[in-house]
């Protein structure tokens, strides 16, 4: 009678299983049901909402199902976390993360009211950028050269513009000070489309920019670029010296953007959104942007982005505490 009982409780089991995996199965069949919201953690006209909203129309086309851009700028990305983390985990709400996101910000903000790798599922890394040192065409150096001169002769005298106290772009500025020993005032931004704003319209005089971002405005001289992170120079940008070229190696900063989702997705849905976004990546209009940009695409597993994100959150954390920089 025991071993009957036994018997009962293990089919009841399998079943229970079998029918769970069935129901996995059938959502992600049935995936996606309803327009998807993806969520930019910044304001319109920066890089990662140029990128996103390039992957969102990919993605519309490939799933037949509309894919709204929702940008949620403010609290250096953590208001747009914060709401993708909490929303249903059934592959409806995308969030397109970026190195601020999901490893800077660990570090800089003290009470973070999400975990990059606890709330979210990785779902792959979209592209890596390098970033450009660029100043108002009013800025009276024609080159890397003659803007440290500047900086020199005038210590903190000019302003540089981040999206953000404590994101990305701005530990990369403090680290290039740091290693030039130069001294500049910081202007922080709601994102890095309202600093390039005002870095256009000269209120303020440098900054740190993606390619997608800059390289329309270097073409129009509204802004200078001095040099590019890149381990060689940009096609569409080919005046450009790399930083190694004007004896600044050591400054090896990139930025970075993927897509995660809320934590609990279904394993199913979320190996669909790898492969259309590593479909998409690999269309020769996105293929063509990225190389012109000097990016490198991504399309990485997402056992590779999550692995990406871990290492980023520990070096950066390095950066901050050799900084000195107090977390707000």
């Amino acid at each position: 009678m025991k071993d009957e009982t036994c018997r009962a409780i293990a089919c009841a089991a399998i079943a229970v299983v079998s029918g769970g995996g069935t129901a996995a199965a059938d959502a992600a069949e049935r995936y996606p049901s309803h327009p998807i919201r993806a969520i930019v953690p910044f304001a319109p006209g920066g890089a990662t909402d140029i990128m996103a909203r390039a992957i969102s129309a990919k993605l519309s086309e490939r799933l037949g199902q509309q894919v709204v851009v929702d940008n949620r700028g403010g609290g250096g990305g953590t208001i747009a976390a914060v709401i993708a983390a909490r929303s249903a985990p059934d592959g409806h709400t995308l969030f397109f993360g970026t190195i601020s996101t999901l490893a800077t910000n660990v570090s800089t903000i003290r009470k973070l009211p999400y975990d990059p790798l606890r709330d979210f599922a990785p779902v792959t890394l979209t592209a890596i950028s390098p970033m450009f040192i660029v100043t108002h065409h009013s800025v009276p150096a024609a080159s890397y050269g003659e803007l440290v001169k500047l900086m020199r002769a005038k210590p903190g005298q000019l302003n540089y513009a981040s999206s953000g106290t404590g994101g990305a772009a701005h530990l990369m500025m403090e680290l290039f000070l740091s290693q030039t020993g130069l001294k500049a005032a910081h202007i922080p931004y709601k994102g890095a489309g309202p600093a390039l704003t005002d870095l256009i319209a000269g209120q303020v005089q440098v900054s740190l920019q993606q390619p997608p971002s800059a390289i329309p405005h270097l073409a129009t001289g509204k802004l200078r670029a001095h040099a590019v992170t890149a381990k060689r120079r940009i096609a569409t940008a080919g005046e450009v010296p790399t930083t190694a070229e004007v004896g600044l190696p050591q400054f090896d900063v990139t930025s970075w953007q993927g897509m995660v989702v809320p934590k609990g997705t279904p394993a199913a849905v979320v190996r669909r959104l790898h492969e259309e976004i590593r479909n998409a990546l690999s269309s020769r209009e996105l293929q063509e942007r990225l190389i012109a940009e000097g990016s490198e695409p991504g399309g990485v597993a997402p056992e590779a982005f999550a692995e990406h994100i871990r290492r980023e959150i520990a070096r950066w954390a390095e950066v901050v505490r050799v900084s000195g920089y107090t977390p707000e």
